[in-house]
């Protein structure tokens, strides 16, 4: 019995329909797919009856079940199926019997099948293409079973606004936005090596691993090693593995040389200078921030973490607030977001060693959630204590263009209670004291975006803003 296609259930079931109504027992067929030879004596179903009505009856446990076996890669999944339905037209309790090996080999198959199903949900990994101007996003994907078609409309659900294709070795799949298209599969080498968004992903990955929690064997079993050579991230894991002790102790170390309490902290703190011209220096900011009693947030920070870069630097970047790392290290754009930022800065061509970070804010401002510290937004009384500091680091450094990462950014530099992004950004300000400014997102909104066309696109506006950036740095040089 021939089967044009691979895992089409409604083919095998019109197959065997027209089997059982011929009196066909299981032994009496050999199933063959696609190209598959026919044996010496086989004979096509050329000859078989095509039934009217219903032939035999079945439950619908052996519908599901057979949803899934199908998508299996045994090459004799058509005669097993087969034979459970023969004996159902016998026993019609069949299924119940869980010491069946018949059943219990059905349920096995189904399960494997759902397994990678869901590995494929979780590592495919599209890269990004342009065709005659129009971005499409393609994956490549190696699947032990034939599950590409029943998973395809997952992707079609989750990436609905974007048109992308998988490409596995034995089929392919194509969404336009609207509908899905199946054809012929291809090879590894016809999807791209790697894009831009891989980057913010490697990024993200390496931000994210705890060493105190590696479980090696655990890993690999949620993450098969046969899948890393497809996957971006996957080039840190061995260095993230054997470094892991390290990396643990270093955290243990960090932990023990935390501050105390905050009762205890203040009574520690030297006077707070009320006045800019207490200050003479920029060093003198730098030491003086540490005893910031201006706004609450002092309270519960590890410390304030003030700018760095040189100091009288052509750019000054601001950014909303220091993360969790950057509490703990007292170095301001160390984590995730500081790690996109260096990289964009590097690859629109703008000089990092001739470049200032801070941010408007200097304390960590965050609610505790376990062991863990999920960041909160600074509200506008804390953003007006900061702008202190932000005055000063401004005045000793004298930039030329300054860039607002963020809504908070801008709103301290620009002295308003509120900014659009969307509106303000892509054009310079001209500031009362000379200086440009420029407005545009925060690298970590880049690590939030959900779904790899979004995080693109907005990874190329954030880029473009950059080289602006640069433009003005260049067209100010040469003023005389």
């Amino acid at each position: 019995m021939r089967l044009e296609k691979l895992n089409d259930l409604d083919e095998w079931r019109g197959k065997a329909r027209r089997l059982l109504a011929a009196g066909m027992a299981p032994s009496q067929i050999v199933w063959r797919t696609g190209s598959d030879e026919n044996g010496l004596f086989e004979g096509g179903d050329e000859m078989l009856p095509t039934p009217d009505g219903p032939v035999g009856t079945v439950p619908r446990q052996f519908m599901e079940l057979a949803a899934g076996v199908i998508q299996h890669s045994d090459p004799e999944r058509f005669a097993h199926l087969y034979r459970v339905l023969w004996r159902l037209q016998q026993d019609h309790q069949l299924l119940s019997n869980a010491g069946d090996k018949d059943n219990s080999l059905l349920a096995h198959m189904a399960s494997a099948v759902r397994r990678d199903a869901h590995k494929m949900k979780a590592f495919v990994r599209f890269r990004s293409v342009f065709e005659k101007e129009t971005e499409r996003f393609i994956a490549w994907f190696e699947p032990d079973h034939y599950v590409l078609e029943g998973t395809a409309p997952f992707f079609a659900r989750r990436f609905a606004g974007m048109n992308w294709g998988i490409v596995t070795p034995y089929s392919s799949v194509w969404w336009d936005r609207e509908n899905l298209s199946f054809g012929p599969g291809g090879r590894k080498s016809d999807v791209p090596a790697e894009d831009a968004v891989e980057d913010d992903w490697k990024t993200y990955y390496a931000s994210i691993f705890n060493p105190a929690r590696l479980k090696v064997s655990m890993m690999k079993s949620e993450m098969p090693v046969k899948y890393w050579r497809n996957l971006p991230e996957a080039e840190h894991i061995a260095p993230l593995i054997r470094n892991a002790k390290a990396m643990g102790q270093d955290m243990i170390e960090r932990a023990a040389t935390q501050p105390p309490a905050h009762h205890m902290r203040r009574e520690a703190r030297k006077p707070e200078p009320q006045q800019i011209g207490e200050i003479t220096s920029l060093a003198q900011a730098r030491e003086a921030v540490q005893s910031c009693h201006r706004c609450p947030l002092y309270e519960h920070a590890t410390q304030a973490v003030f700018g760095e870069g040189p100091e009288h630097a052509e750019v000054m970047f601001v950014g909303e607030q220091p993360g969790d790392q950057e509490d703990l290290a007292g170095k301001p754009f160390i984590g995730p977001a500081g790690q996109v930022l260096d990289a964009v800065i590097e690859k629109v061509g703008i000089d990092r060693k001739r470049v200032y970070v801070t941010n408007a804010v200097k304390h960590f401002k965050f609610e505790p959630r376990g062991k863990r510290r999920i960041h909160q937004r600074p509200d506008g009384g804390e953003v007006q204590a900061c702008k202190f500091w932000l005055n000063l680091e401004v005045e000793y450094v004298k930039p030329k263009v300054i860039v607002a990462l963020g809504a908070t950014a801008a709103q301290s530099l620009l002295g308003r209670a509120s900014v659009t992004i969307g509106k303000m950004r892509g054009a310079p300000i001209q500031m009362e004291d000379g200086t440009v400014l420029f407005i545009t997102n925060h690298p970590s909104y880049l690590l939030r975006i959900p779904d790899a066309e979004g995080k693109a696109r907005e990874r190329a506006k954030f880029e473009a803003d950059l080289v602006m950036v640069r433009e003005a740095i260049a067209a100010l040089e040469k003023t005389p």
